[in-house]
């Protein structure tokens, strides 16, 4: 009796065990599919951002010696030994003279372009928000959209054609007008500090409205409403409500505009290639410019920018996590 009652048993649970079975095997087959589309997309990160870092951490310390030139006995001509060895001296000369210049004249640059542009860009991202006219909303978002992304050689040129000292249309203006130079009553020179750092402005300032304008959105009616009727004013409004849901969307921005001013390079050699910025020197020492010996201390900048610009990046992210609890 108990042998029969247990295969009746058995018999009862087959059905939910076949019906559990197809469950899990469909389960498996849509994670394994979900892993396998995202294999391009590993391909693609590692191809192009882990393996250029990891090489750039092998050439980085890596440093060949050339040794006193002697006589082939076959050829009979002077040939010289090297030797590679793994040093940290590439890493100390990219902290010294004029590369040590270069970074700070970069980090310097990147500074002020950042502040300035967050700064600029939240107040006309926010006229846009609060503004009632689609249409004006519409074409700040769109000229952002495309002066966000204009760079290069053709901004080079679209400044020097406007700015630059000697034959720029707004120079020439306004000395045949005022009677001003830029160069000598405004101090204002278009191949130095003053004059890059308008030049970043020009894209960073758009950046920073299209970053910053989903958040500035993202700010509900109903806690303006809340406040006002708790008897907050305005001012009361932003500074106590507004402003620190804002902050770690505002600091992640500068973060991220400061990032992208610091690795420009195409516009900032065009307009003046002697510049003292860390990206126009890996250039110059990737083009030969260097001392024997010192081939790989391009990679050695190129791993002071990473070092650098790596943590920024992670606290932007976890910036940005915490902006999306309160914005979501």
């Amino acid at each position: 009796m108990q042998s029969s009652s247990a295969a009746v048993a058995e018999r009862a649970d087959a059905p939910a065990v076949a019906r559990r079975r197809p469950a899990w095997s469909a389960r498996v087959r849509s994670v394994s599919g979900a892993w396998a589309g995202l294999i391009p997309f590993f391909l693609f990160t590692g191809g192009a951002l882990i393996l250029p870092i990891l090489f750039i951490c092998w050439q980085a310390f890596r440093r060949t010696a050339v040794g006193v030139a002697h006589r082939d006995p076959v050829t009979e001509q002077f040939v010289r030994q090297t030797h590679t060895s793994f040093t940290l001296s590439n890493i100390h000369e990219s902290l010294q003279g004029a590369q040590l210049v270069s970074l700070e004249t970069s980090v310097k640059l990147s500074a002020i372009t950042a502040v300035i542009g967050s700064v600029l860009g939240l107040a006309l991202a926010y006229a846009v928000v609060t503004s009632r006219r689609s249409v004006l909303r519409q074409l700040v978002t769109t000229v952002a959209a495309v002066t966000a992304n204009f760079g290069g050689v053709p901004l080079a040129f679209l400044f020097v054609a406007t700015l630059d000292a000697n034959s720029g249309m707004a120079t020439t203006f306004l000395a045949d007008h005022f009677g001003l130079s830029l160069r000598d009553d405004l101090h204002f020179q278009l191949a130095q500090l003053s004059g890059l750092t308008v030049v970043y402005l020009y894209f960073l300032i758009p950046l920073m409205v299209l970053v910053i304008m989903p958040a500035l959105e993202g700010l509900r009616t109903q806690w303006a409403e809340a406040a006002e009727n708790l008897g907050a004013s305005g001012s009361q409004y932003l500074r106590w409500v507004a402003a620190p849901i804002l902050l770690p969307s505002f600091l992640g921005s500068l973060l991220l505009l400061f990032c992208s001013a610091f690795s420009a390079y195409a516009t900032a050699y065009a307009i003046n290639s002697s510049f003292p910025l860390v990206t126009i020197r890996i250039s110059s020492v990737l083009s030969g410019n260097v001392l024997p010996g010192q081939e790989n201390l391009g990679a050695a900048l190129a791993l002071d920018m990473i070092v650098l610009v790596l943590p920024m990046t992670v606290v932007y992210q976890l910036l940005q996590r915490r902006t999306s609890r309160w914005l979501s």
